[in-house]
């Protein structure tokens, strides 16, 4: 199929497009890597009036270091942040999980702000947004406010950003030192949606016993899913297998929602969570007793 007509325009300059988004609103459209936006318009699923290209503005991209934390700008393409030495040495979860993103090809035009934006269940860097407390810039031409990720993220496929702001840069805090970490997914092939993948984070206290854990989940709730309970449940346990067995148990059987989808049911999707969730423990857990 075909898109539905619409107003096109490429702005050059960041004050251009934000009139343009302030004339238009919701009607206007902005376009990042269009890795989701085009073929959702091809199916008439998406039907804007306007569009707003942001792939001339070069103040919207680049990796930089700023006051303890990596600041990427919205439309940095995915693949630069995969190979970005600044991304490896400060937020090597960040770094981990970049190549778990869709396909070598797809990275190429995705931006790391389209993505977050899109607000996808089944995307890897909401789940990253939350592990590390990342922030967003939300511009207008009247305002410039940042946004924690609770404040960001509110429901499937949907963020808070008003009608006249457009995402332009994203705070991703530096790991905490000492701290373990990692990020496990499980698709059909490769590069697929995943069935069930998590970001989990270690601290231990000078007993070598849990201080604190973070288990985030994708792809089984209307969102990234935090298991709280069974990071309290870990807290003062010694990272071994048997914490880990339970604190999988609890977020798998009580806290992830999960729908189910052609590839998976929900019971093999909490099957996966359970099993993903220990090793994700394990090895985060060994980064943190190497520090």
């Amino acid at each position: 199929m075909k898109p539905a007509p619409f107003k096109y325009f490429s702005p050059e300059t960041l004050d251009e497009a934000l009139a343009l988004k302030s004339e238009y609103g919701d009607d206007g459209k902005v376009l990042a890597g269009g890795q989701s936006l085009i073929p959702a318009m091809n199916f008439r699923l998406a039907q804007p009036s306007v569009l707003i290209d942001l792939n001339r503005i070069a103040a919207l991209q680049g990796v930089v270091k700023k006051n303890g934390s990596i600041h990427i700008k919205a439309m940095t393409r995915q693949s630069a942040v995969e190979k970005d030495n600044l991304v490896k040495k400060h937020n090597p979860l960040l770094f981990e999980t970049m190549p778990h993103i869709a396909h070598p090809q797809i990275r190429n035009r995705g931006t790391i702000g389209g993505s977050l934006a899109h607000a996808d269940p089944a995307s890897e860097l909401p789940v990253i947004a939350f592990a590390t407390e990342a922030r967003f810039r939300a511009q207008s031409e009247k305002n410039d406010r940042w946004l924690n990720s609770t404040e960001f993220f509110q429901g499937m496929f949907y963020v808070g950003l008003q009608d006249d702001e457009i995402l332009t840069e994203i705070e991703f805090p530096n790991i905490k030192s000492g701290r373990g970490w990692s990020f496990l997914e499980i698709a059909r092939r490769k590069g697929d949606y995943a069935m069930a993948g998590l970001a989990a984070t270690i601290d231990l206290d000078e007993a070598g016993q849990i201080n604190s854990a973070q288990l985030i989940y994708l792809n089984v709730g209307e969102g990234p899913v935090i298991a709280k309970d069974a990071a309290i449940d870990l807290q003062g346990k010694l990272p071994n297998s048997e914490s880990f067995s339970e604190a999988a148990k609890i977020a798998s059987v009580k806290e992830i929602q999960p729908f189910g989808n052609v590839h998976a049911s929900p019971e093999y999707q909490r099957h996966l969570s359970n099993v993903l969730t220990q090793r994700a423990l394990e090895i985060a857990a060994t980064r943190a007793k190497a520090v």
